[in-house]
């Protein structure tokens, strides 16, 4: 996979179905946009090794989705469960801070995505207590390690439990 691009947006998402489909028709084939909460994100190197987990899992056949957009949501919100990861890195509807994932895009899709939405990487500052509640983390993993490296933790285990 080539360049992988985290963008920071928020919008007022009316229709979920309505958004995804209005993605889908400016990406071209091959390319992947794939739309986050950003609010269940500890940081970028979060997504990044998320995304990295959910490629190399295509590349040795251990896969749990078919797609490779679901397959990131699944590895980023080290979650196995399809449903349980969209309850976690989900849209809804209603005002969202969003975390757009670009792969393999061979087009800057910045203007059109702006459109859309408006621009913010402000979305990718961690909210501590949210995090720690959305990903179930308890204060025994926290006396050892960061909330980023125990969310990180979770994505690799994914790997080592397959």
């Amino acid at each position: 996979m080539d360049n992988i691009e985290i963008i920071g947006f928020t919008s007022q998402i009316d229709s979920v179905g309505g958004v995804l489909d209005k993605v889908d028709s400016i990406k071209r084939d091959g390319e992947i946009i794939q739309l986050l909460n950003a609010d269940s994100i500890v940081s970028k190197n979060h997504i990044i090794h998320g995304v990295n987990q959910a490629i190399l899992a295509f590349e040795r056949g251990e896969n749990l989705a078919k797609d490779l957009s679901v397959e990131i949501v699944l590895r980023c919100s080290g979650q196995r469960q399809i449903s349980k990861a969209f309850n976690i890195l989900g849209l809804s509807e209603g005002k969202m801070n969003l975390c757009a994932v670009l792969i393999n895009c061979h087009k800057d899709y910045l203007d059109e995505l702006s459109e859309l939405f408006t621009l913010d990487d402000s979305v990718f500052a961690p909210d501590f207590d949210n995090l720690v509640k959305i990903y179930k983390i308890d204060d025994v993993e926290l006396e050892v390690m960061s909330l980023e490296e125990i969310i990180i933790d979770r994505i690799s285990k994914l790997v080592v439990d397959y």
